[in-house]
């Protein structure tokens, strides 16, 4: 589309931060502003969280949303420019990505699904390692696990939490996900393994009453899970712009060879 058609048609929304309110407030005096579900593009304000946030508000409704940077890490947001907003929106390349979803059976029976962008994290609860037994397409990988925790990646989530546990960096095209565990005791030479996208991985968690773990997807927690299963949902699809020369593929392989 031409800079044209997103005359009238963009919705901002701004982080809960000083800076980020300021922004959008110079921004919709200059360029107008409509409700989000009116709106041809979403331009959201802050850093990756509330990219994050907002992508999770709006899943399922395919709008795209053009992050610029008003916080502090911004791997996923464009640098903030008021001048030119149009223009820039006009030849932003798009990359679309695909949630996680995931199913957690907790100690009581209860099964609580939930959807992450980023990643899927078990995370123990007490003092006491976690023992977790890893399927994957029903097969047995490894029989126990023991980890203060373990995470499944997206390409977009592998440069957040599963690069701080030094998971994989993976290209968005690659179509794998990143298991990565946190602090693992044993195996003690397991680094993690990296799936492909079709994979449906299973977490069975060994002794829950010793060793309770939770689960969280994104931010969404679930807690005394005793069974969490995690696949790619491809029936849903979230669509980010990116400045041509701020690409997030780009910015993935040259976090690669950052020192």
């Amino acid at each position: 589309m031409g800079a044209q058609a997103f005359a009238g048609r963009i919705a901002f929304l701004a982080a809960a931060t000083e800076v980020a309110g300021k922004a959008r407030e110079r921004l919709v005096a200059r360029y107008g502003d409509v409700p989000p579900e009116q709106a041809a593009v979403i331009v959201a304000l802050g850093g990756d969280g509330f990219m994050l946030e907002t992508q999770h508000r709006f899943l399922g409704r395919n709008i795209p949303v053009y992050g610029m940077n008003c916080g502090s890490v911004g791997f996923l947001m464009n640098d903030y420019r008021e001048e030119g907003l149009p223009e820039r929106l006009a030849v932003a390349q798009a990359a679309v990505l695909h949630p996680l979803r995931m199913i957690a059976t907790t100690a009581d029976g209860r099964a609580e699904e939930a959807l992450a962008i980023n990643e899927v994290s078990l995370l123990r609860e007490t003092r006491q390692a976690a023992k977790i037994r890893i399927l994957v397409d029903g097969k047995e990988r490894l029989p126990e696990l023991i980890c203060d925790g373990i995470i499944v990646a997206t390409p977009a989530g592998s440069t957040a939490y599963n690069l701080s546990a030094h998971g994989p960096i993976i290209p968005l095209g690659a179509e794998l996900l990143a298991m990565t565990p946190i602090s693992a005791f044993r195996p003690r030479r397991w680094r993690g393994a990296l799936l492909p996208n079709k994979a449906v991985v299973v977490f069975e968690i060994l002794e829950p009453d010793k060793r309770p773990v939770a689960a969280v997807a994104d931010y969404t927690e679930v807690r005394d899970v005793q069974r969490v299963e995690v696949r790619e949902d491809r029936s849903i699809s979230l669509t980010l712009l990116f400045d041509p020369d701020h690409h997030l593929s780009e910015r993935i392989i040259a976090e690669q060879f950052t020192v």
